[in-house]
C-alpha cells in the first residue's frame, strides 16, 4: 500500500514509476491490466492522484515485499516521543525500493521501533536524502508526528542547509536556482530540469571558500525534489564533486560530496525550537584539505 503525501495532481503512472523506481512503460502496463486500485477501485494512467489516496497494487507482482527487520547501527543525533533525528552515513539507502530491500534506513529502524506510522516501504520517513549524500534526516516515530512534520516540510518550516563542493569555482558570492525538476524520459534514473511533468524547484547557494578548480558553498532548499541540488548546481554547469550520475568525469565509489549538516525547526508538539548540526564525514573532510593544499 502507497499513501500519496506528495505531488498531487501527478498522473498515477508517473507517480508511481518514481515511487518504486520502475520504467513508466512497465507502471502503465499493470495499471492497463487492472492490477492498480486508488482507494479501492481501477483507475486508468492518466488518473491524478490526490493527497491521501491510497494506492494498492496487486500481490502478484511481488512489491508489497516484506521489508525485515536489521541490526544496523545508526547515528541517533536526538530522539523524543515523537522523532527521531539521525544522522545518516554515506552510502546508505533511506527505503526499500526494487534492488535495494536490505540494509536501508528502513530495515534499521523496524529492529529498534515497532509500530512506526506510514506504508510498509517508508515507515516513518518524512523526506529522503540520496544513498551517497550524508547528513541530517527527521523521522516520525508515530502517525500524529509523520502528519505534523510532513506538513512542516511542506509549508517550508522546516530548514536545511547542505554543504557541497563543486566542480568549477563559482564567481557569484550569492545565489537562487529556480528551475522546475522532472524526470528524464531518456534515462529513468536521472532528473533534470524541464518545463514536461515537472515541479517548482528553488535552491538557495551562498560560497564559502573557493579554492583553484572548486569551491566549498552551503545549499539551502525550499522544496525537496529528487536530486534537486545535484541537478540545479549541474544545470548551471557547477556539478557536485565526484557525482557519479551528473559530475563531469569518472567517480569513485563514495560518490557526491554532498552533506547535510544542518537541520532546524520546531518542535510540532511544543513549539520548542530545535537546532542540529553534524560534521561532513571523512572522506568529504580529507577531500577538502586536498583542494586546500592544491590552492
Amino acid at each position: 500500500m502507497i499513501i500519496v503525501d506528495k505531488n498531487e495532481n501527478m498522473r498515477i503512472d508517473l507517480f508511481l514509476a518514481e515511487e518504486l523506481e520502475l520504467s513508466r512503460s512497465k507502471i502503465q502496463r499493470i495499471i492497463k491490466d487492472n492490477h492498480v486500485f486508488v482507494n479501492g477501485k481501477k483507475v486508468n494512467n492518466s488518473y491524478l492522484v490526490k493527497l491521501d489516496d491510497e494506492i494498492e497494487i496487486m500481490d502478484e507482482f511481488n512489491y508489497d515485499i516484506h521489508v525485515e527487520a536489521e541490526n544496523i547501527p545508526l547515528d541517533i543525533v536526538y530522539e523524543d516521543d515523537d522523532l527521531l533525528i539521525i544522522n545518516k552515513k554515506s552510502g546508505m539507502v533511506v527505503h526499500p525500493a526494487p534492488g535495494h530491500y536490505s540494509g536501508t534506513l528502513v530495515n534499521a529502524l523496524l529492529y529498534r521501533y515497532q509500530n512506526l506510522a506510514g506504508d510498509s516501504f517508508r515507515p516513518g520517513i518524512v523526506h529522503r536524502l540520496d544513498k551517497d549524500t550524508s547528513g541530517l534526516m527527521m523521522v516520525a516515530k508515530n502517525e500524529w508526528a509523520l502528519e505534523k512534520l510532513s506538513e512542516m516540510i511542506s509549508k517550508k518550516e522546516v530548514e536545511r542547509k547542505y554543504l557541497a563542493i563543486v566542480d568549477g569555482v563559482i564567481s557569484h558570492d550569492t545565489g537562487e536556482i529556480d528551475a522546475p525538476i522532472g524526470r528524464d524520459e531518456n534515462n529513468r534514473q536521472k532528473m533534470k530540469v524541464t518545463d514536461r511533468n515537472s515541479k517548482e524547484a528553488i535552491t538557495h547557494f551562498r560560497v564559502l571558500n573557493r579554492f583553484l578548480h572548486n569551491t566549498l558553498i552551503e545549499c539551502k532548499l525550499d522544496t525537496g525534489r529528487t536530486h534537486q541540488i545535484r541537478v540545479h548546481l549541474a544545470y548551471i554547469g557547477y556539478p557536485v564533486s565526484n557525482d557519479p550520475l551528473y559530475g563531469k568525469g569518472k567517480a569513485t565509489e563514495f560518490g557526491q560530496m554532498l552533506h547535510s549538516y544542518s537541520l532546524s525547526f520546531q518542535h510540532p508538539r511544543n513549539g520548542e525550537l530545535l537546532s542540529f548540526e553534524v560534521e561532513s564525514p571523512e572522506e568529504f573532510q580529507n577531500k577538502l584539505e586536498e583542494l586546500r593544499n592544491d590552492s
